[in-house]
């Protein structure tokens, strides 16, 4: 497939830079990929692809992981605006919502969210919650409290989980012939160890909609698909 793609390009006048491609397989394999006797492109054990970090574990741990650490850095960079008493906990809400929200969650929506990446990112938001509040944890106040104060009363994971849902919506309503659809039902075809399977993408998204009371035929209509998704969940 790649010797096809090179040929490709090669039609349209643009060449491969060996130099600078790398590659990446998921699995056990780390040998280069040969394209011809003297060509090969070098093996890679992960990379990054805007901002979002892929490595051969085919998990999404390492880039979670990553998100919260850039997250607790913006956190530390406006920890002195997020305690001054001249600003408003409503501004400093905005910015929590336009500067810190908005990097822990990018990518959230094929995120594999297992209770440990859960706590991760529920502690990044109440750390950022607390000091937006100006609320020290010295003072022993519940989470439920502080959420009540600021108005989000919601956990992020709620809000992650409805990031997964439009876009799984949004996929599903593609032709079968589109990439993302294709890669979406993808099975590999190998056989997996013993033991009980990882735990992967689609069954947080089978079990929030679930969770909402939704019919997988909703998708079809944008508009009742988005009124579902942003509904209070019957279960928790």
């Amino acid at each position: 497939m790649t010797c096809k793609l090179k040929e490709t390009y090669e039609k349209w006048g643009l060449d491969m830079n060996l130099n600078k491609t790398k590659y990446l397989c998921i699995g056990e394999t780390n040998n280069n990929l040969k394209l011809d006797k003297d060509s090969e492109i070098e093996f890679c054990r992960e990379y990054e692809y805007l901002g979002v970090i892929f490595d051969t574990s085919g998990r999404d741990d390492k880039e979670i992981r990553s998100r919260v650490t850039q997250a607790r850095k913006c956190i530390a960079c406006l920890n002195g605006i997020m305690w001054n008493e001249d600003i408003r906990k409503e501004r400093n809400l905005n910015i929590y919502n336009a500067l810190i929200k908005s990097s822990l969650l990018y990518g959230a929506e094929t995120w594999r969210l297992t209770e440990n990446n859960k706590g991760r990112v529920e502690a990044t938001e109440m750390d950022a919650l607390r000091r937006s509040s100006r609320i020290s944890r010295k003072e022993r106040i519940r989470n439920v409290t502080i959420r009540q104060q600021t108005g989000l009363e919601e956990p992020i994971i709620k809000e992650t989980e409805q990031k997964q849902l439009t876009w799984y919506g949004h996929v599903q309503r593609m032709a079968e012939g589109r990439l993302p659809k294709i890669a979406l039902k993808w099975m590999p075809k190998r056989k997996r160890a013993r033991g009980r399977p990882k735990k992967n993408c689609m069954e947080g998204i089978r079990k929030a909609i679930n969770e909402r009371n939704l019919n997988e035929c909703q998708w079809d209509d944008r508009k009742q698909w988005s009124l579902g998704v942003g509904q209070r969940r019957t279960t928790f």
